[in-house]
């Protein structure tokens, strides 16, 4: 087995070569032992010299803080609705500001929370990926011991008696405990897909106000007609990805930032300059004993600062935490500061202005360069909020937790980059319905709050566990966390609570919308496994059948898919019961999701014996992480064809090793060997075998030219014999079985069971893609097998 050090040297190598300095480092923050990462850190400080970290700090502008940095344009506006009484509230309110935006995106999320990353992926089901390696809180028990050899499930060991062993009981005592988990990161991911209709809608009518304050006869449908067709373009550009689209976002926001702080220097200077007693902490102490209720609910607007926050979080992949945080400290928080404050000094002296104060307070000799640039930027900000919608849910369709849809990676550079053209249109209608019915950014604003921090809470209560479960945090250290995080996030919440029927209902009505849907689709997934699990053929029943399965063996290879990685699917016997043939090679093909943000094309299959060799059957499981694409192509099936001819070859070369029934082989070593076509090639093997339905995982090297050495002149036949029997099956025909299910509910289930299962699950199974569209299976050779589950 090579030693951390080699396959880390060989991963980063692989980056390199793919150009994707930020993919390094995520893998260099995997955890190692202390010997490792010492070196770990050397080699980071050698590629990451300080011209790429700033380069890379430039880029990640553009991509992770559009949606934060665009905010100065209607947070005033959201905390004053009913106008400013008395100046003092200004200043209350931007001490709010500055320690709003110093305890939750600096302290928490820039310096804590993204460094509980996945390999360097963000969000939330990021997050419950991590915990699902470190405790068995998995909903569907699909996973194998040979999963957590792979070398991207990289999770911490801790001592039995300790609190998170503890914490780890605790939470697996419990199937309750585990759905309840569950249901909190889908609540958490309905909010972010919230967040992804409402941040175009509210960013891009703030930034189209600015036509209306130099033109005040102006009608606000205007203004409305404006955001929307801007909507419409934005949302139809997405199908070109951010790698096409991309490379003018850096230099707007820059300018954006540069703009903004600049505009709030000279607003500063040139009407208060007192402003700057904000802050004192006192001043909020202040404001809330002046406002009282009014000032609490205020809270509510000034939370808006802070939107975005969990966007930087989710979109985390594409750059090194070291340039977010370069990026962070440098440029958007400074900038940030000195755009409030100088709003705040403007206020001070145009009281009556605060419905646009962002536009009011801007020189007259730039505005409409600085109308221009907002526009873009809010664009911007729309585009990093949809991007990061798309990532999560197709973190949750990976791990079963989302219908099956479309899914278009838009660039071969960056895994990341994603295009959901389903969900795209949806967000478009959303949006759009939301801009064109509320048609005043105050609104909207309540329902962009109420997102914005319930997706925040779901963020520090799994947080508690990473700290726990994964770093392995004193309970104190855990305590003081939570404890200041939710001090701060429950103001924020019971703030937005006043607004719910101003708007505050919006987000809560889609979020349930979508929550519904995962939850039932999750739901029947996880009714449907169970049913194949206990309703699968046992071996003995198998081998009962004899060799030819007590039916006529046709010529051809037969590819029954399944969503078992163990044991024989009940499809199969169905399918054998009321056919009078099956063919000459049977292979169920598994293709399950892992939660490790990917695996390595030379981990990605596992190959199987079932029963005997005479009776020619495999099984091959095909694991993907979150972040993979699958798609089966003719690449998908040639591999599957190279490791399971591989795993033939390693077959007979065990046989006769041991005269036990099952034994087991851990090692990496070099064997000449040659193809099913014949040619000749070098393998690099990591072998673990077992004689009955074996496991083993096959890497495939092809280097050079040599012949197989083989123990025996016998082995050496039968290996051959079988290849060539497999070989000629293969260049008769390949026949793709798939089951086309219908779940329902028994009979005797409750109402609440038959309306999920009977209505909704198969509403949402009738409209997602088929299984034969997601692996592009040719109609010619497709075989469906018809069956009914009752569950």
């Amino acid at each position: 087995m090579a030693s951390g050090m080699e396959i880390d040297e060989e991963n980063n190598h692989n980056n390199e070569n793919k150009g994707g300095m930020w993919d390094l480092e995520q893998k260099l923050d995997q955890p190692m032992d202390e010997e490792a990462g010492r070196l770990r850190n050397m080699y980071r400080e050698k590629k990451f010299s300080t011209l790429l970290l700033l380069r890379l700090a430039y880029q990640s502008l553009g991509v992770v803080y559009g949606d934060l940095g665009t905010s100065p344009l209607y947070v005033y506006n959201n905390t004053f609705p009913r106008g400013i009484e008395d100046t003092e509230d200004v200043i209350g309110a931007l001490s709010l500001i500055i320690y709003s935006l110093t305890l939750i995106p600096l302290l928490k999320y820039v310096f804590i929370v993204c460094r509980a990353n996945d390999n360097g992926q963000g969000g939330t089901f990021a997050l419950y990926s991590l915990l699902c390696r470190h405790a068995k809180i998995n909903t569907i028990p699909n996973q194998h011991r040979t999963d957590e050899e792979l070398t991207t499930y990289s999770r911490t060991t801790f001592h039995e008696h300790s609190f998170a062993a503890k914490t780890k009981r605790w939470l697996e005592a419990y199937p309750f405990r585990k759905n309840a988990l569950l249901i909190l990161v889908v609540v958490g991911t309905c909010m972010v897909i919230g967040d992804g209709i409402l941040t175009p809608a509210i960013s891009v009518l703030s930034a189209s106000g600015g036509i209306k304050v130099d033109h005040p006869k102006m009608s606000n449908d205007v203004v409305v007609v404006v955001a929307v067709i801007i909507l419409v373009g934005l949302f139809s550009l997405q199908h070109y990805g951010t790698d096409r689209v991309g490379w003018l976002f850096a230099p707007i926001v820059l300018l954006w930032f540069l703009l903004v702080g600049g505009i709030g220097i000279f607003n500063i200077w040139k009407y208060d300059s007192s402003v700057l007693r904000a802050f004192s902490p006192v001043y909020i102490y202040r404001y809330f004993r002046r406002g009282k209720r009014d000032g609490w609910t205020s809270v509510g607007g000034i939370m808006l600062s802070i939107t975005g926050t969990e966007a930087l979080f989710a979109d985390l992949a594409h750059f090194p935490l070291s340039a977010i945080q370069l990026a962070f400290t440098v440029i958007v928080f400074p900038c940030l500061l000195l755009a409030y404050t100088g709003q705040a000094a403007y206020l001070m002296q145009n009281k009556d202005h605060v419905a646009d104060a962002f536009y009011r307070s801007i020189p007259e000799s730039i505005y409409w360069p600085v109308f221009v640039i907002a526009t873009l930027a809010a664009i911007v900000a729309s585009q990093a909020t949809i991007s990061a919608t798309f990532s999560i849910i197709k973190q949750a369709l990976a791990l079963g937790c989302f219908p099956r849809v479309k899914v278009v990676h838009t660039s071969k550079e960056f895994l990341g980059q994603i295009y959901i053209p389903d969900i795209n249109w949806i967000l478009m209608v959303l949006c759009i319905a939301v801009t064109a019915g509320f048609k005043n950014q105050s609104q909207i604003g309540n329902a962009y709050g109420t997102a914005v921090v319930i997706v925040m809470l779901v963020t520090t209560l799994l947080m508690t566990l990473i700290m726990l479960l994964v770093w392995h945090c004193h309970w104190a250290v855990v305590l003081i966390f939570t404890a200041l995080s939710l001090v701060v996030e429950c103001t924020y919440f019971s703030a937005v609570l006043f607004k719910i029927d101003q708007g505050g209902w919006v987000p809560l009505v889609i979020a349930a919308a979508f929550l519904l849907i995962m939850y039932v689709w999750h739901y029947g997934t996880v009714k449907r496994y169970e049913f194949e699990m206990h309703s699968k053929v046992s071996m003995a029943w198998i081998l009962g059948l004899g060799p030819s399965l007590g039916l006529v063996r046709v010529p051809g290879i037969g590819l029954v898919y399944t969503e078992l990685a163990s044991g024989v699917p009940h499809i199969f016997s169905h399918f054998i019961t009321n056919l009078p043939a099956i063919h000459s090679v049977v292979v169920f093909v598994c293709v399950k999701y892992l939660p490790v943000y990917t695996v390595p094309e030379d981990e990605r299959f596992l190959v199987k014996r079932i029963g005997p060799k005479n009776y020619h059957m495999f099984r091959c499981v095909a694991r993907y992480g979150y972040k993979d694409l699958h798609k089966k192509d003719d690449d998908f099936e040639k591999k599957l064809f190279d490791n399971l001819f591989m795993f033939v070859r390693l077959d007979t070369m065990m046989d006769g090793c041991s005269d036990s029934d099952e034994y087991s082989l851990f090692g990496q070593q070099t064997q000449h060997s040659r193809d099913y076509n014949g040619n000749s090639s070098t393998t690099n093997i990591e072998l673990s075998y077992s004689s009955m339905d074996s496991i083993a995982p096959v890497r495939c090297h092809p280097q050079g030219d040599n012949t197989l050495t083989s123990s025996g002149h016998e082995s050496n036949q039968t290996e051959i014999d079988e290849l060539e029997f497999l070989n000629s099956c293969r260049d008769v025909g390949v026949v793709h079985i798939l089951g086309n299910t219908v779940v329902r509910a028994r009979r005797e289930s409750r109402f609440y069971k038959k309306l999920a299962i009977d209505y909704i699950y198969a509403f949402l199974r009738k409209i997602c893609r088929e299984n034969s569209v997601i692996f592009n299976v040719p109609h010619e050779s497709l075989l469906n097998v018809g069956q009914i589950f009752y569950v």
